[in-house]
C-alpha cells in the first residue's frame, strides 16, 4: 500500500514508544525484499527497517507490517513497557509516601528525619526516572536532535527539569536563593513528581499498546478461522486428510456436513447451505449446488460437497480480506492534516507557554515564588502532551477498518472511510449490482423468413465466443431447449454494441441499436416491438442474418431482492442514485421507475462511465462508483470512492477504495453507516483533545491561582494527560458496536 509521508507530523508520538534499542539510528529498508519482517512507523510509512524499533521521526514505536502469522509472540514493547512499569510503581509508591506522608498525618519525615528522608527520595526515584522513564527521555533527545518537537521533548524537559532541580537542592541547597526556601529552610523537592509522572505516562502507554495489540489480535483471530486441514480425493479415488498448507489449486476435497470449507473453490458435486457470516456478514445460509463458487473457512451446513480448490494461501478471499485491513490501519486520513498542522506548532507553543508561566510566576508569585514557577512551568509541559490529539484519528481508523471487515466491508485505506462519508452522488452498475447479474432468456420474436429455434440457433452460436452475461444468458437458453450450437468463424465483439461472426456460412449480427447503425441497417418495424418489452424491463438485441434484421432476442435480468429496501437506505442517507448502464434507454426507465431511482445514464459505453463522473464532480458533487466488471476499472479509478461489489472482477477490486465481500447494495448501506459513524467519531476525538489541551494548558500555568488558589500539581498533570489518551481510546473503541 502506498501512502503519503508526512514528515512533520509529530502528533501521534504519544504511541507505545519501544523497547531497549541501540542508540544507534535504525537502518531503513527501501523495499527489500528479502526482509523478513519489515516494520513501518503508523505515522511515517517511509519509514521501514527489519528489526523493532522506533521512527526517528515522531518516536513511536514500529508495527510488524503484512499479514499477522496466527502464531506472534509476545509484543516486545508492550512486554517491556509493563516490566519498566512495575519497577516504575514499586519504586514510586515509597517516595509518594515519603513525600506525601505529612498530608496524610504520618510523620515519616520526622521520624527519619528530613536530610536523611530527601537522600532516600533521591535514591529511590533516580531509577524510576532513568530506568522506567528511559525510553521517553531517549526519544526526548532524539526529537530536539531532529528537530521533530513531539509528546517525548515535552515529557523529557518536564520529567529532567524536576528531577534535576531536586538533585541540585539535595546535594547543594545553598546555591538556590532564598525564594527557593520554605519555612523550615529546606529547599522543596519534586523526586515524587517526576516519578509518578514516568509512572502514568507509562499506564497511558500500556493502555494504547494493549488496544493496538487487540485489534491485532482480531485479525490473527480471523485468520485462525480457516481449516486447518481438507480431506483430499485422489485421483485413485482415496481419501487423505493433510494439512491446509498441502492443498494444491486443482485438488477435489471433500466437506462433510458441520466441516469449514477448506479453500476457495467451485462445488462440483453435492447440495448443501452453507453459513458465510463471517465472510459476508449476513446470518443467512447460502444454497450451494454443482458450479457454484465457496469461500474458504466459510461453515457448512447438513450436507456433503466436493469441491475443488481454486485459490489457496495469500491468495484465498480470507488472507486477502485481513490483508486489506491490515494496511487500513496503518493508512491515515485527510482529517490528520489537520492535528498534524496544529501539532507542528503546538508543541514549541506549550514550551513557550512553560517559559512564560515560570517566569510570571517568579516575578509575581507568592514565597516561595521560585518553587511555584517551576511546578506550574512543569505543569503545563506534562499536561500538554499532545497524546490524545495523535489518538483521535488512528484508533478510530483502526477499530472502524475491524469493523468493517467483520461486516463484510473491506475498507482500502483511511483516505477511502473519509471521502466515503462525504459522497453525495452515487453511480450504480445496473446488471450484477441492481439486479442478479445472471439473466436469463425470456423469449425469441422472428420474422417471417426465419423460425423462433432457428434465430437462437444463430444468436447462442454466435455469443458462445463472448463472455458477456447477456451471452450467457442466451447459450444457456439455447443448451436447455435442447439445441446444438454450431461453430462460429470471423467471430469479432464490438465492446457496448454487440457481435458478430459468421455460422453455417450465414453473416450473423446481434446487440444493440448502435451495432445496426454501424451496419447501415435500419429496424423499421422492429424498433417498436423492442420499444414495448423494453418498457417491460427487458433487454433487447437486434438479430441479424445476411444484413437483414431478422428478428429480436430478449433477455430479463432480475432485480435482487435486497435492491428496493437498500436503495431505500441509500436515499435516507443522504444519495442522489445514478444509474448508468449500456442498457437502452427505456429498459433504463422502466428499471429506475420501479425502483425509485434518481437519474439515469443509458447506452453507455465503458469508457463513458468515467466521463461521466468527471463531469458530476466538475460540477463540485463527490461522487461514489459501485460496480464489479473488468469495464468498471476506468470509472471506479476516477470516482472519489470506488465500491467494487466482491462478486466482480479482480481488476475492478484493485481499482476501489471501498470492497464489499457480497455483493448487493446492503454492503453499500453498511460502508455508509461505517463511515458516517466513524468520521463522527473522530471528530469527537479531536474536540476532547482540543478543548482538553485549551483548557488545560491555562489551568497547569496557574490562571485559576489568583481566584481559587488552585495550582495544578504536575502530577495531578500527569494523570490528566494519561485520562486524556485513555478517554479517546474509550471513544474510539465504541465503533466496535457501531449498527451497521
Amino acid at each position: 500500500m502506498t501512502q503519503q509521508a508526512h514528515p512533520h507530523s509529530d502528533h501521534a508520538c504519544c504511541a507505545a514508544a519501544s523497547g531497549p534499542a541501540s542508540n544507534k539510528a535504525p537502518k531503513t529498508v527501501k523495499d527489500d525484499p528479502s526482509a523478513d519482517a519489515l516494520y513501518t512507523c503508523p505515522m511515517h510509512p517511509e519509514i521501514r527497517q527489519s528489526t523493532p524499533g522506533s521512527c526517528p521521526i515522531c518516536g513511536m514505536a514500529l508495527e510488524r507490517s503484512g499479514l499477522p502469522t496466527g502464531e506472534e509472540p509476545d509484543n516486545p514493547e508492550l512486554r517491556d513497557f509493563k516490566r519498566r512499569f512495575f519497577v516504575g510503581v514499586a519504586l514510586t509508591l515509597p517516595v509518594l509516601l515519603l513525600a506525601m506522608g505529612p498530608m496524610l498525618g504520618l510523620p515519616i519525615r520526622d521520624w527519619l528525619g528530613t536530610s536523611f528522608a530527601l537522600w532516600l527520595e533521591m535514591l529511590l526515584a533516580t531509577p524510576v526516572i532513568f530506568y522506567s522513564g528511559w525510553v521517553f527521555l531517549k526519544r526526548g533527545a532524539i526529537s530536539f536532535k531532529t528537530g521533530h518537537l513531539n509528546m517525548f521533548s515535552l515529557i523529557a524537559i518536564g520529567v529532567l527539569a524536576a528531577w534535576g532541580f531536586s538533585v541540585v537542592a539535595v546535594l547543594a541547597p545553598e546555591v538556590f536563593p532564598p525564594g527557593f526556601r520554605g519555612a523550615d529552610g529546606h529547599v522543596g523537592v519534586y523526586f515524587e513528581a517526576g516519578a509518578v509522572i514516568v509512572v502514568l505516562v507509562l499506564l497511558g502507554q500500556i493502555l494504547e499498546l494493549g488496544a493496538r495489540d487487540r485489534t491485532g489480535a482480531a485479525l490473527s483471530a480471523l485468520l485462525d478461522l480457516a481449516a486447518k486441514q481438507a480431506l483430499v480425493i485422489r485421483a485413485d479415488g482415496r481419501e487423505e486428510m493433510i494439512a491446509i498448507e498441502d492443498v494444491a489449486v486443482g485438488d477435489h476435497l471433500r466437506v462433510r456436513p458441520g466441516e469449514k470449507v477448506p479453500a476457495d473453490g467451485v462445488v462440483i458435486e453435492g447440495r448443501s447451505s452453507v453459513d458465510e457470516s463471517m465472510i459476508t456478514g449476513e446470518a443467512v445460509p447460502v444454497e450451494k449446488t454443482a458450479g457454484d463458487p465457496v469461500t474458504g473457512a466459510t461453515l457448512n451446513g447438513t450436507g456433503a460437497l466436493v469441491i475443488e480448490a481454486k485459490r489457496i494461501g495469500e491468495d484465498s478471499t480470507l488472507s486477502q480480506i485481513v490483508e486489506m485491513v491490515a494496511n487500513a490501519r496503518r493508512s491515515r486520513a485527510p482529517i490528520q492534516k489537520l492535528a498534524d498542522a496544529v501539532a507542528g506548532k503546538f508543541v514549541p507553543a506549550v514550551i513557550g507557554a512553560s517559559v512564560l508561566a515560570f517566569m510570571a510566576w517568579a516575578v509575581f508569585g507568592p514565597s516561595p515564588a521560585y518553587a511555584y514557577a517551576l511546578v506550574s512551568a512543569i505543569a503545563v509541559l506534562i499536561i500538554a502532551c499532545p497524546c490524545a490529539l495523535g489518538l483521535a484519528t488512528p484508533m478510530s481508523i483502526m477499530t472502524a477498518t475491524g469493523r468493517g471487515a467483520e461486516a463484510g466491508v473491506l475498507i482500502r485505506n483511511a483516505e477511502a472511510l473519509e471521502r466515503f462519508a462525504r459522497v453525495d452522488i452515487l453511480i450504480l452498475d445496473k446488471t450484477g449490482t441492481l439486479t442478479e447479474g445472471h439473466p436469463r432468456l425470456v423469449g425469441i420474436e422472428a420474422g417471417a423468413d426465419y423460425k423462433e429455434q432457428d434465430l437462437l440457433h444463430f444468436a447462442a452460436s454466435l455469443e458462445r465466443g463472448s463472455e458477456h452475461p447477456l451471452a450467457e444468458a442466451i447459450v444457456k437458453g439455447a443448451m436447455d431447449r435442447g439445441h446444438e450450437l454450431s461453430k462460429t468463424v470471423d467471430f469479432e465483439a464490438i465492446t457496448g454494441k454487440g457481435v458478430k461472426g459468421r455460422v453455417d456460412d450465414h453473416d450473423i449480427a446481434l446487440g444493440t441499436a448502435l451495432l445496426l447503425d454501424d451496419l447501415g441497417l435500419k429496424a423499421g418495424d422492429w424498433s417498436a416491438r423492442a420499444d414495448a418489452r423494453r418498457d417491460e424491463g427487458e433487454t433487447v438485441m437486434f438479430v441479424v442474418i445476411d444484413g437483414a434484421v431478422a428478428g429480436l432476442v430478449r433477455v430479463a435480468d432480475p432485480v435482487k431482492e435486497s435492491t428496493p429496501a437498500a436503495l431505500t437506505a441509500l436515499h435516507e442517507l443522504g444519495f442522489r442514485i445514478v444509474m448508468a448502464t449500456g442498457d437502452h434507454q427505456r429498459t433504463a426507465k422502466a428499471v429506475a421507475g420501479k425502483l425509485g431511482i434518481d437519474d439515469i445514464r443509458a447506452e453507455v459505453l465503458p469508457e463513458d462511465k468515467a466521463r461521466i463522473i468527471k463531469d458530476f464532480q466538475a460540477q463540485g458533487h463527490r461522487v461514489a462508483m459501485a460496480g464489479d466488471g473488468v469495464n468498471d476499472a476506468p470509472a471506479l479509478a476516477q470516482a472519489d470512492v470506488g465500491i467494487a461489489m466482491g462478486t466482480g472482477a479482480d481488476v475492478a477490486i484493485e481499482s476501489a477504495g471501498i470492497t464489499l465481500v457480497k455483493g448487493d447494495l446492503n454492503g453499500i448501506v453498511r460502508a455508509r453507516r461505517l463511515a458516517l459513524a466513524t468520521m463522527r467519531n473522530i471528530r469527537q476525538n479531536l474536540f476532547f483533545a482540543f478543548i482538553y489541551n485549551g483548557l488545560g494548558v491555562p489551568v497547569a500555568a496557574g490562571v485559576l491561582y489568583p481566584f481559587f488558589g488552585f495550582l495544578l500539581s504536575p502530577m495531578v498533570a500527569a494523570a490528566a494527560m494519561s485520562l486524556s489518551s485513555v478517554s479517546v481510546i474509550a471513544n474510539a473503541l465504541r465503533l466496535r458496536t457501531a449498527r451497521l
